[in-house]
């Protein structure tokens, strides 16, 4: 790795030169793009030899020399310096990082929000019926599902009318840390969930949103995120069993009854502490802002 790097920054210097030649954006850009994935390849596995000095001088060596061809330094200024002036992380502290996170999204327990093991993808070919419009609907079943984070916490919220009747709240409450689409995507499996074991002679259901990412999320193939998946396999597994499910977006805060009421029950959640928590995944945005 050190003889790699070595040979690239040299090979660069021919071009980069104090009043000619590479500019300090072009250069940050190799370093960045090309020269630290050559640094960090492998980095949680070899990272505790950095506790031995000789090891870390190395890294800090390869850095170095990049460092001063970037800022267009003397040589006597320090390499915490000129990690300030370029706007580089010190490589040490990096490769602790990458390590720490590492740890946190592969580790046995994990809370991350990892994507569901491709075993268990649905099909490509599964179908997920959104459309667009207003709340008027012939539905027999119908679910409005809404998500909340503020300061007081994360909760989740549904709502569901059988024949234009409420025959269902419901609240749930999530780990602070998790985001509001979550939230949104977690009720959506709870409502299918509860749904499918309601006796009903018409099996046509309509989950009504005003958040239009999820229903996006749905639809995009190239996510596989946990919830996403459950919800996929549930629509499936619903459908196997005569149900048609359908998912309608709607405009959030224009007077509807279902979509205001699922509003207030994920604000309620969200500031019920009494309520335990019934997810605890976080994505990877904020374990990076952890580190």
């Amino acid at each position: 790795m050190e003889e790699k790097c070595l040979k690239l920054i040299f090979t660069l210097s021919r071009s980069a030169k104090v009043t000619w030649g590479l500019g300090h954006e072009a250069l940050k850009t190799i370093y960045t793009g090309g020269i630290l994935p050559l640094m960090l390849y492998g980095a949680p596995v070899w990272k505790n030899v950095l506790n031995r000095s000789c090891y870390k001088a190395n890294i800090n060596r390869i850095q170095r020399h990049i460092n001063l061809r970037t800022a267009r330094a003397y040589r006597t200024v320090s390499n915490e310096s000129l990690c300030v002036i370029n706007g580089i992380t010190p490589i040490h502290i990096k490769i602790d990082e990458i390590g720490r996170v590492h740890e946190i999204t592969q580790g046995i327990g994990t809370q991350y929000d990892s994507d569901m093991e491709l075993e268990n993808w649905t099909h490509p070919a599964t179908h997920i019926n959104t459309t667009e419009g207003k709340e008027e609907s012939l539905h027999p079943s119908q679910a409005y599902t809404d998500g909340s984070k503020s300061d007081l916490g994360v909760g989740a919220g549904v709502v569901i009318f059988l024949d234009n009747n409420i025959i269902k709240t419901m609240q749930y409450r999530l780990n602070e840390r998790c985001s509001n689409n979550h939230a949104e995507q977690m009720v959506i499996l709870k409502a299918l969930e509860y749904i499918q074991n309601m006796e009903s002679d018409k099996k046509i259901v309509l989950v009504q949103r005003y958040s239009k990412i999820t229903l996006q999320l749905l639809q995009n193939k190239e996510k596989h995120t946990k919830l996403i998946e459950q919800i996929r396999t549930k629509v499936q597994e619903m459908e196997q069993h005569e149900w048609r499910v359908e998912f309608r977006w709607i405009k959030v805060h224009a007077g509807h009854r279902g979509n205001e009421m699922a509003d207030e029950q994920a604000k309620e959640a969200a500031r019920n502490k009494n309520i335990e928590e019934c997810y605890i995944k976080i994505t990877k945005s904020v374990v990076m802002s952890e580190q």
